[in-house]
């Protein structure tokens, strides 16, 4: 199948909006939550981007809809294209030895940096009014044994995430994927397929609504890769395709405070339901996004495509460098710049070392796993042919 370039372009944006979200919420937190004793402007400017569509660009609950939606989308690409029930078998056997090692390397870097006292995010956090969120992170004695078993094991299973925050999204990540497999492998040769799928995404709603993500993401996959009269029917219809894209970037820029949102675009929603609207909104991005040749050109941009390739790294990374170099530059700076220019050219030099790091990361981390990962399948191959 034709490599899929704006798949790749919405999974950089999605890392980039986690980034901004975590650093603005370290330095900006009235951005999001829409308090007047945590701006630092006179104008209150952060309340009322924080209530704009403007606030898409940090919004990092939205960003991980996003992530698990395409990750469903992108996991049984290979499968649906080719028919190769043998690319379930291989994925699944080698999910967890793809996701693992930048996940242990980071932590071990986490924990290195908490025994060296690095982590600076409390007392930044005392200046950068955001108290209610940055202070308390990885704020405990660090221990090794803690940190192995997150890596190893813990992050994947439960979602533990004391020494990076970001890992609570692990289980939707690895054990989303395993039920993806298992669904393709059971019934992804059925005609009665599509009634499975939507028992698997009614149950997730229900119990864990970021399961749901993965599911319908893998929905689309199949649409797509099978159904080709459905896409080309589709495609022809271009107004389709923009009402979903925009009607999505709408939802997804709902306010992830999860406030009152009367007086705003955004009061027709009524009750406020963050997590389901940025849900809906990644969805129908997706379903966007695989109709419309414009937006597939623009997500398609080659910064776009870097981002998305070095994606995983970049999320599992960015936020020890705010908690530590961030946090420690800040307060260094802190008073002899003006808050503002310190932010600006904290953010500029933060952005470079993350880009750096996950780049690295991308290059020389990532693919030990995909070696482990094969190597696992050749061994499996081998007790098959043996048999």
């Amino acid at each position: 199948m034709k490599k899929l370039h704006y798949i790749d372009g919405l999974r950089g944006i999605g890392a980039l909006m986690v980034y901004l979200c975590h650093f603005v919420f370290a330095f900006y937190y009235g951005a999001y939550s829409l308090q007047p004793e945590h701006v630092h402007t006179a104008s209150g400017l952060e309340i009322l981007i924080g209530k704009s569509p403007l606030n898409l660009f940090y919004n990092g609950n939205f960003a991980v809809e996003l992530f698990l939606v395409l990750s469903g989308f992108v996991l049984c690409l290979g499968y649906f294209s080719t028919g190769d029930r043998n690319r379930l078998r291989k994925g699944a056997a080698g999910r967890y030895f793809r996701l693992m090692p930048p996940v242990l390397l980071v932590n071990l870097l986490v924990w290195g940096l908490m025994r060296l006292g690095a982590y600076q995010n409390s007392l930044a956090a005392e200046a950068a009014l955001s108290m209610d969120w940055f202070y308390g992170f990885n704020h405990f004695p660090p221990d090794l044994g803690e940190a192995l078993v997150e890596s190893l094991a813990g992050c994947f299973l439960w979602g533990s995430n004391a020494y990076n925050g970001v890992l609570w999204t692990m289980p939707y990540l690895f054990l989303g994927a395993w039920v993806v497999y298992l669904a393709a492998a059971l019934v992804g040769e059925n005609p009665l397929r599509y009634v499975a799928y939507v028992v698997m995404m009614a149950t997730a709603l229900v119990t864990n609504i970021y399961f749901t993500g993965v599911f319908f993401g893998f929905f689309v996959c199949d649409l797509v890769c099978t159904r080709t009269k459905w896409l080309s029917w589709y495609r022809k219809r271009q107004w389709l395709s923009w009402l979903f894209f925009l009607s999505g970037v709408y939802l997804a820029s709902y306010p992830s405070i999860g406030t009152d949102m009367g007086g705003t675009i955004y009061a027709v929603l009524g009750v406020p339901r963050v997590v389901p609207y940025h849900l809906a909104g990644a969805g129908l991005i997706l379903l966007g996004a695989v109709g419309n040749s414009f937006w597939q050109r623009v997500l398609g941009f080659k910064p776009l495509r870097f981002l998305g390739k070095i994606s995983y790294s970049l999320y599992l990374i960015h936020f020890p460098v705010i908690a530590t170099f961030s946090s420690w530059f800040f307060l260094k700076l802190q008073g002899k710049l003006g808050y503002h220019w310190t932010v600006g050219l904290d953010f500029i030099l933060t952005t470079l070392l993350v880009l750096a790091l996950s780049a690295a990361g991308q290059r020389y981390v990532e693919p030990l796993g995909n070696q482990m990962a094969q190597g696992l399948q050749r061994m499996m191959g081998k007790k098959t042919g043996r048999r």
